[in-house]
């Protein structure tokens, strides 16, 4: 826990006062040596011709006019001849045998644009028959739309790959070869008699690159050809990103069913830790008080008529343990769901919370109703655990909670004048846990905490009113 208030999150956002964070999760300016990274001579424009990445797109370019070539003639072959053989059994079959092709088309296209393109598309969703057997595991198929979804991408990627291919070709070669031209220029007068490169010609007239002015205009014009190439491919592929992205990927509704089953997992094992925890907090706490209590009492009752004062003295002290025990049963209930809270709301729960924090907080709630119960809930325990790594974490003198609403948001800012440097985004952290309960309701959490203060934590949840 020493290590929890450090680890807030990494990014800003504007509050409810319009104020950014200032953390930049990219580190210091490219080049920088105190970023670790060594700086170049020339400016990134024109070392971009010479860059991994440019090369990287170009040869994804260069790829995709055979591999079109492949899935679009493997595509219409299979449809053509499963839709021309419906009129038999057979159709259906090579209709599934060709979708089920192209979905291994897909991931393969998928690994290529990883590779190359540097672009992460999730796998989509997993074929589910209805039952055993060839005949439902055909149905899968035909019925999924990601199927048909990868056809349409060898449909439509191969014109594409085609124009792609011809512009990046075209551009990339007149440009090298152009900026190169002072190197090759000689070999027109030795090999074919000629000054240089023939512009134009007829039969009065002739133009040829053959002097130092025509020469080094050619290779300055190749120099801007060979600057803007990177760029023309880097859009080139951005249309490749699309495509892939769009058909390769899963449906909008897959990927919203698999965060749901995702945040129901998070649910899940949220509500069994907390089961875990109130489980251990009654054995190892109220009672093993209780257990306690009642052997003292037994104590006491043998005691009462050989040695009365004594047994007042034990009677004390099991009255003082039932104090004892009550307290952390308040406090046992008080983290399950305090009455304070199911009483009169989020205003006086999060004061009484604020309350026992070690530094002065300032609440300030401006709702005119109360949201659900379960949204007011996960609102309040964000906010008490927030303070509680205040309390413990931040060395801070002041905090304050805001809490208000901003149309279908509910929204919570904390914020402290610690010592900064927190970041949610480390494993196994409780911010980190925090975030995830808060994603498992479609909630939000920001973290601004720049080394050396202020810390500004924001959290979003959506909002249901009271009565839904």
């Amino acid at each position: 826990m020493a290590t929890q208030y450090g680890e807030y999150g990494q990014y800003g956002q504007p509050d409810r006062f319009g104020q950014y964070g200032s953390h930049d999760p990219y580190g210091p300016e490219y080049g920088d040596r105190e970023g670790g990274r060594r700086r170049h001579l020339l400016p990134a424009g024109l070392r971009e011709p010479l860059t991994a990445r440019h090369w990287r797109e170009l040869v994804y370019v260069l790829l995709g006019l055979p591999i079109g070539i492949l899935l679009f003639t493997f595509t219409i072959t299979m449809l053509s001849l499963g839709a021309g053989l419906l009129v038999t059994f057979l159709g259906i079959p090579v209709l599934a045998a060709g979708l089920a092709a192209g979905r291994g088309f897909g991931a393969l296209e998928r690994a290529r644009a990883r590779g190359l393109l540097g672009l992460e598309v999730a796998d989509p969703e997993p074929l589910r028959p209805r039952g055993r057997g060839a005949m439902a595991w055909m149905a899968a198929v035909l019925k999924s739309g990601t199927s048909w979804r990868q056809a349409l991408y060898a449909v439509v990627q191969f014109p594409w790959a085609v124009f792609s291919f011809a512009v990046a070709v075209t551009v990339w070669s007149f440009g090298w070869t152009m900026l190169t031209y002072p190197l090759w220029f000689w070999v027109f007068p030795m090999y074919g008699g000629q000054g240089g490169l023939q512009l134009y010609g007829d039969e009065l007239h002739s133009v040829y690159l053959d002097n130092p002015f025509e020469i080094t205009v050619t290779a300055l014009v190749g120099l801007l050809i060979t600057l803007a190439t990177p760029w023309i491919v880097r859009a080139l592929t951005t249309v490749d990103r699309l495509l892939v992205h769009g058909l390769l990927g899963p449906s909008s509704l897959g990927a919203r069913v698999v965060e749901l089953e995702s945040d129901r997992g998070v649910v899940v094992d949220t509500a069994s830790a907390d089961l875990r925890r109130i489980e251990r907090d009654l054995h190892d706490g109220a009672q093993a008080r209780l257990v306690a209590l009642a052997m003292d009492l037994g104590l006491a009752k043998e005691k009462l008529r050989e040695d009365p004062r004594a047994a007042a003295r034990m009677v004390d002290e099991a009255h003082g343990e039932v104090k004892t025990a009550l307290q952390e049963l308040r406090d046992l209930a008080r983290g399950i769901h305090p009455a304070v809270l199911t009483d009169r709301g989020l205003d006086a729960a999060l004061s009484a919370v604020a309350s026992r924090c070690t530094v002065p907080v300032r609440v300030e709630v401006d709702l005119v109703e109360r949201p659900a119960p379960a949204i007011e809930g996960i609102a309040y325990f964000t906010v008490s655990e927030l303070l509680q790594n205040i309390s413990k974490h931040s060395g801070a003198r002041s905090a304050s909670v805001d809490v208000w609403r901003a149309e279908d948001r509910l929204m919570l800012q904390v914020v402290d004048d610690g010592v900064g440097g927190a970041d949610a985004s480390g494993g196994g952290s409780g911010l980190a846990g925090l975030a995830g309960r808060l994603d498992a309701v479609d909630g939000i959490l920001v973290v601004d905490s720049p080394a050396g203060g202020p810390t500004r934590v924001t959290a979003e949840l959506p909002w249901r009113g009271e009565g839904v």
